[in-house]
């Protein structure tokens, strides 16, 4: 099964910097910049890939991980 999932990506150029920003307003933390809005997209997708990798957190004993699939 695909996952299907639209999320919405924020690209605004920033004078001051003169670079582009991409922020995913709904996923804290989340963001990246390019020097052009195409590459602030395609390095905001790598981040996106990045927040959504596993990372280790360690639990008690009496918990369990469950995996969710939104469709």
């Amino acid at each position: 099964m695909k996952l299907n999932l639209k999320l919405r990506l924020l690209v605004e150029y920033d004078k001051e910097s003169g670079r582009w920003s991409a922020v995913f307003p709904e996923l804290p933390g989340c963001a990246s910049a390019g020097d052009t809005e195409a590459e602030a997209i395609a390095n905001a997708r790598e981040a996106l890939e990045l927040w959504f990798e596993p990372s280790p957190i360690p639990k008690r004993r009496n918990a369990k991980w469950v995996e969710l699939t939104v469709s």
